[in-house]
């Protein structure tokens, strides 16, 4: 039950101004023992007092590793305009221990929260950046439309910043609007109205542009929007196909209920027949903000059925037909390889051999640390960018491990400062078994050194090959000569002075680990430029 008694309000205030409201525990025993009964039947789980209250929580927003949650309280005392607004919405956010229990929310301050109703719609993979509602500029507010924080050294946020949204407002005229991104950090998805005051809501999708902004909203077609329907609250599942989205469109169970359709092509115009996921996901109720983390094994929304409140945030175990594909989540720190020191810097992740970015990520500025999503089928260049570094990329190529299921993989990533004497790896060169023929996937990566030798005129490098202690000294000498001369030849194609690049194959000479296993041999076998001059 909401507390409306004046004697108690300031004791809240008092209590809880950074936590949610204290319950009659006794209550709360008893409702909690129904919660589970019914979850015991219907797969559904309430996360509990320590993020439910006898207030409306609504909108969560989980992080890829399942370890953070945003949402909203509704008229709680701490909310910023508690007073003066009614229904007063603020982010509050929790946090999951490594024994898998929530820890008590907290009331999430300035300069998230402001005089107007506040959500986040979407925290990227690596927790270094959230969207919020409404357009801000250095943290004032400025209107509708949406905007970026930053996680700083300290952990804060920091004053957002609203997204430049090709012809934004001529789409959001509606009374409703929200948003969530795709796991890939490029692929912006709203739920908005070009109706003057208008209800029946629209799903769209705009594109991260070169230059940092974003393409004009485009519709994702006639057989997701239904005339004189609602589709709203869209979420793309971390595969980058499967959809779902809450929709009062007919066939459902009463109100607005989740539906899930796949993506079949870029063009975002196709889609396979919306599914209604059906009880207990969907209820007779009104049904809508649905996420997930990265393991899909569970989604996380607002319910009605079985609360403290008015509605809580609970998760649902899915079945394997609503589920979405699986997907691989990398973590590790950006390191500089010189000093070791962690770094914060921009990550880009693409495709190969057509070079194409998958996506984008940034690692915390404190420590370095950093995650990304990957879907399956795919080949990936992975790097970190700063400026006066050159990034030694990772290869993930992830064809042959569709099958595998969800996995998490640890994967440091280096930056080599632009100086004389420092060596860089090019693990994306690659040369078919026993031959110096590059193979197209390698284009991608000498591209990047053809672009640091045009931008630094005066650098000068040595390109180097290496084998591992297989076959005779003679014969591996030779082949990492020839594969050593293969890239040099490329580089001199694009337009590089022979003056500035010399190449030679070291054979076996130079191992970088023993060559005892496979996996030492992997390492040993290489391709690497040396700055000579700068």
């Amino acid at each position: 039950m909401k507390r409306t008694i004046p004697l108690f309000l300031a004791l809240v205030i008092t209590v809880c101004s950074n936590a949610q409201p204290l319950k009659d525990t006794a209550a709360l025993v008893q409702q909690k023992e129904n919660i589970i009964t019914a979850s015991t039947i219907v797969k559904v789980e309430n996360l509990g007092i320590n993020i439910n209250s006898d207030l409306p929580e609504l909108r969560p927003t989980i992080s890829a590793d399942g370890n953070l949650l945003f949402f909203i309280c509704e008229n709680h005392p701490a909310n910023t305009k508690f007073r003066s607004i009614p229904n007063s919405q603020d982010i509050w956010y929790a946090i999951r221990d490594s024994n898998g229990t929530w820890q008590e929310a907290r009331h999430l301050k300035d300069p998230i929260n402001t005089t107007f109703y506040n959500a986040v719609y979407w925290i990227s993979p690596d927790n270094n950046r959230i969207l919020i509602r409404g357009a801000f500029v250095d943290g004032g507010f400025r209107g509708k439309g949406v905007s970026m924080s930053y996680r700083t050294v300290s952990g804060k946020w920091s004053p957002p910043n609203m997204l430049a949204i090709k012809n934004y407002q001529k789409y959001d005229r509606g009374n409703q609007s929200g948003a969530s991104m795709a796991a890939d950090g490029q692929t912006l998805l709203f739920y908005m109205t070009p109706e003057e005051n208008g209800f029946n809501n629209d799903l769209y999708v705009c594109f991260l542009q070169a230059n940092g902004s974003w393409s004009e909203p485009k519709s994702l077609g006639k057989k997701i929007n239904l005339p004189e329907h609602d589709e709203m609250t869209p979420y793309l599942a971390p595969d980058g196909e499967t959809l779902y989205f809450s929709s009062n469109r007919p066939g459902g169970l009463g109100d607005n209920d989740i539906w899930m359709t796949k993506r079949l092509d870029k063009s975002w115009q196709k889609w396979s027949d919306p599914v209604n996921l059906g009880s207990p996901i969907n209820t007779p109720d009104w049904d809508a903000f649905f996420t997930m983390d990265a393991g899909g094994e569970y989604a996380y929304l607002t319910t009605k059925q079985n609360t403290y409140g008015e509605s809580d945030i609970v998760r649902v175990k899915l079945l394997e037909k609503e589920k979405p594909a699986p997907v691989v989540l990398v973590s590790g720190n950006v390191y500089n390889q010189k000093t070791k020191e962690p770094l914060s810097a921009s990550l880009v992740y693409e495709t190969l051999p057509d070079g194409e970015q998958a996506g984008n990520g940034i690692s915390a500025p404190n420590d370095g640390s950093f995650k990304i999503v990957l879907p399956y089928n795919k080949n990936y260049s992975i790097r970190a960018t700063a400026d006066h570094f050159f990034a030694v990329s990772e290869n993930l190529n992830l064809d042959s491990l569709v099958k595998a299921g969800y996995k998490e993989i640890h994967k440091d990533l280096y930056l080599v400062p632009i100086e004389i004497g420092q060596v860089v790896r090019l693990n994306n060169v690659f040369f078919d078994f026993d031959k110096y023929n590059l193979r197209p996937e390698s284009f991608v990566e000498l591209d990047r050194v053809v672009k640091l030798l045009k931008e630094n005129p005066a650098i000068e490098i040595e390109m180097s090959a290496h084998t591992d202690s297989r076959g005779s000294d003679d014969y591996n000498f030779t082949l990492s000569d020839n594969r050593a001369r293969s890239v040099r030849e490329y580089i001199l194609s694009k337009g590089i002075a022979a003056a500035r690049i010399t190449s030679k194959g070291y054979g076996e000479t130079m191992p970088v680990v023993p060559n005892d296993t496979d996996e030492n041999r992997q390492l040993n076998r290489r391709v690497e430029f040396k700055i000579l001059k700068n």
